[in-house]
């Protein structure tokens, strides 16, 4: 069987049609794929990490089958009010205040931050990442398209989406289920809802109120655009009226998404996504994580063992294989001994790995080596199933040892059909970075670690004002090819 032979073969769980469906792209052997990126307002964390590995895993292996893949992941850096609502403060122009620092330097910060973290967990760069503050022109077009079709509505400077108007028309819901009856009887009254005509109406722009940060000039007066209008609008920009997969955290489900779809129904004349797909949460004691509800731990943090909630630190491949563990639509909750424990049976893959090329051929094969290649294309068939890819390759690590131990074989032909699916799999489908980076990983972790240790020490020497041994320090390490410089912060290292 080759990677090809499993064009066509791809079943994907749509959470329009709430069923598993074959993917069959709009133009053949190319497919778009859009996926909701983070908001940059604070580290990035575990819960970050799960979209991010889940669509890097969709992504490689589609490209791996020979579809050309657009990927689109966007950069939310305005418009995302707190608790998701229409009102309050921007969640970045509200961290730039606290810190008395410009939105777009926060933005920057942490946009860099998030792409550290992924880039230490293997995740491939997007095709495109677009940032929602330079696409304002695409979303004023977009909202001055659905006022002119009569879905929206202007009040006092803002633009509101008439989510009565699409139900009667279109019906409101098919996304999450959500009836628009209930919806509105269960909406709660909020400070400036009533220059919306209904509860459940959303906004598409924003007038800016007069200690805003961030506005831009509108045919309605200064304001921002709506949480919802970017992703619709660099989405169709990028991939057009009409593309494949639109992913993201379920999260998104509502109101986002349910959101995305009246826009892109009324903008576009047509609802754009053809499959949705949305990956579960990851929970620390059965409540989801997130910077909103204050319960998360940073990938820096998992990086570095620094949480009080960590026993140990936990390598980024050790994180990449415990998000992998799980298949993308169910729960993953978080513990210690659940990442220990991932930890350990990706050691046994390595380990696998590492015995590859030592296999001795012999006349004939013990195992059927083609019917195991086969089980594992069917489960990244299956809807990307990785645990059980990861099952198989924990079966092809026993056959691995039982050739090793002699108690099996195979022939050359099979080692290398071996060989090249188990690192296939391995290294290119599931994204695990070869041992070789992991290590350096690892000597990166623990480099790290020493130098807190010895600028502590060196920060002890200060303080008692043992400037001999504070100078010592400084002056061998600059021998070193390490420079340290104190700042207000404390002191920082860099190699030279």
């Amino acid at each position: 069987m080759t990677s090809t032979d499993n064009k066509g073969k791809v079943l994907l769980f749509n959470t329009l049609s709430k069923r598993k469906e074959l993917l069959n792209p709009i133009v053949p052997d190319h497919v778009g794929l859009y996926v909701c990126g983070p908001t940059v307002y604070g580290e990035p964390h575990l819960g970050h990490a799960r979209p991010a590995v889940t669509f890097d895993l969709v992504f490689r292996y589609l490209t791996h089958i020979g579809y050309k893949v657009r990927y689109v992941r966007n950069i939310t850096d305005v418009g995302h009010l707190e608790h998701d609502a229409d009102e309050g403060e921007d969640k970045i122009a509200k961290k730039a205040r606290l810190e008395q620092l410009e939105p777009m330097e926060v933005a920057q910060y942490y946009m860099d931050s998030y792409h550290k973290a992924m880039d230490a967990l293997n995740v491939k760069n997007p095709s495109i990442e677009p940032r929602a503050s330079g696409h304002i022109i695409e979303q004023i077009e977009m909202v001055q398209k659905i006022l002119e079709k009569g879905f929206a509505y202007v009040s006092d400077g803002s633009v509101y989406f008439d989510v009565e108007k699409f139900d009667k028309t279109f019906g409101y819901g098919k996304l999450s289920g959500r009836v628009l009856s209930e919806l509105i009887a269960n909406t709660r009254e909020l400070d400036g809802q009533s220059e919306k005509r209904n509860p459940a109406d959303f906004a598409l722009w924003k007038k800016a109120a007069p200690e805003h940060i961030m506005r831009w000039n509108s045919p309605w007066g200064e304001g921002f655009p709506g949480w919802h209008i970017e992703c619709t609008a660099m989405s169709t920009k990028y991939l057009g009226e009409q593309f494949d997969i639109h992913g993201g955290g379920m999260d998104l489900l509502f109101p986002h998404h349910e959101s995305e779809v009246c826009q892109s129904t009324v903008a576009n004349g047509k609802s754009s996504v053809r499959y949705w797909m949305h990956n579960n949460m990851i929970t620390i004691n059965g409540q989801k994580m997130g910077k909103s509800l204050g319960n998360f731990i940073t990938l820096n943090e998992f990086f570095t063992g620094s949480h009080e909630m960590l026993t140990q630190a936990y390598s980024p491949m050790t994180i990449r294989f415990f998000v992998l563990q799980a298949h993308y639509r169910g729960t993953v909750d978080f513990s210690n001994e659940a990442l220990q424990s991932a930890e350990k049976g990706m050691e046994k893959l390595y380990a696998a790995e590492r015995h590859l090329d030592k296999l001795k051929a012999g006349a004939t094969s013990t195992e059927d080596i083609n019917a195991w290649v086969e089980r594992c294309y069917e489960a990244m068939n299956d809807d990307f199933n990785s645990p059980k890819v990861i099952a198989e390759l924990f079966e092809a690590s026993r056959i691995i040892n039982a050739v090793k131990d002699g108690h099996a074989t195979l022939t050359a032909e099979d080692i290398e059909t071996l060989k090249n699916t188990f690192r296939t799999f391995f290294f290119e489908i599931l994204g695990m970075k070869p041992e070789t980076a992991n290590v350096a990983d690892k000597y990166s972790d623990a480099m790290n670690k020493v130098m807190d240790l010895v600028l502590a020490i060196r920060q002890d020497a200060k303080a008692n004002k043992n400037w001999a041994i504070s100078d010592k320090i400084r002056d061998e390490l600059k021998e070193a090819g390490i420079s340290v410089k104190d700042t207000k912060d404390g002191a920082e290292w860099s190699i030279e």
